[in-house]
């Protein structure tokens, strides 16, 4: 497994009963996860003294249980890159801290490849894998659909010092963008990219991540430099395995470019249980 295990802003503090409570800074949340499936042997004191607490409803959705006043957000830190934290519908807080095992991982081949590289952003969010190849040094194109999570990633680019940075912010359509990327000809040396599972385009287009991902995959492939540094996938999906990312590099950049291939679950330790939270998996290509 893949383990964020660098943090100091961050913590997950423990699990079980379905649920985690997690350190945001100085603040303690209390969040359901799927994954969770162990119980929660006793309800301790710091359990019941999370600061907000979601609950999940019987109908859809959920909503925030505020139990002391707390910022509408706040910032955290990661290895020189900062992010604002705001508890949002659907239980998240704009960062997925698991990935940080990637956001080293590209610091590190973006700095050590000795020459100018071009950084391709897919479904791109708050902008955690995009600040952090900014601050390698790399020119970032940023696309995600959503109007509101690029305006929130161009406030972390700007709260992590980088703002002056080469990094362009496209709110578009992912599949439209790529394809029009290939009429003008434009080129990456690298692409990142973190498909849903399932979604609908503005015209109804529906992309189902089984159905659409190797295609998708190949079409990108069409946009890269004759020498590509990376590829990779991020995927949340229930069912997928590591193995099929990794087939789904191996069938398409392995063949063309050989390189290697690195896939697996993505995780977060457990302070209490010293036991491994899997979030995901990730599968990476690489010159």
């Amino acid at each position: 497994m893949f383990a964020a295990q660098d943090w100091k802003d961050y913590e997950l503090i423990d699990t079980g009963g379905g649920e985690k409570l997690e350190r945001w800074g100085s603040i303690v949340l209390r969040r359901p996860d799927p994954q969770i499936i162990w119980p929660l042997p006793q309800e301790t004191g710091v359990w019941r003294g999370a600061d907000a607490h979601y609950h999940r409803s019987s109908s859809g959705g959920g909503n925030w249980e505020y139990r002391k006043d707390i910022p509408e957000r706040w910032t955290i830190s990661y290895r020189g890159l900062s992010f604002h934290i705001k508890p949002t519908g659907f239980k998240h807080t704009g960062l997925f801290p698991e990935q940080a095992v990637n956001w080293s991982w590209m610091m590190d081949k973006i700095r050590s490849a000795g020459r100018p590289i071009r950084v391709l952003n897919l479904f791109a969010y708050t902008g955690g894998a995009s600040v952090a190849c900014a601050s390698a040094g790399a020119e970032v194109c940023h696309v995600d659909a959503s109007k509101g999570v690029v305006q929130w990633a161009k406030e972390n680019l700007q709260l992590s010092g980088l703002g002056d940075r080469p990094v362009r912010f496209i709110t578009d359509d992912v599949f439209k963008f790529v394809q029009r990327e290939q009429r003008r000809g434009s080129k990456y040396d690298a692409i990142i990219m973190d498909p849903p599972s399932y979604g609908r385009g503005p015209n109804g287009e529906t992309w189902k991540l089984e159905t659409n991902l190797f295609p998708f995959v190949e079409t990108c492939m069409s946009i890269l430099t004759d020498k590509p540094l990376f590829f990779l996938i991020n995927s949340y999906t229930t069912g997928i395995s590591a193995t099929v990312l990794h087939n789904t590099l191996a069938l398409s950049l392995g063949r063309s470019h050989g390189g290697t291939i690195t896939c697996g679950e993505i995780g977060l330790p457990i302070t209490a249980s010293k036991l491994m939270l899997p979030c995901g998996i990730l599968g990476r290509w690489e010159a």
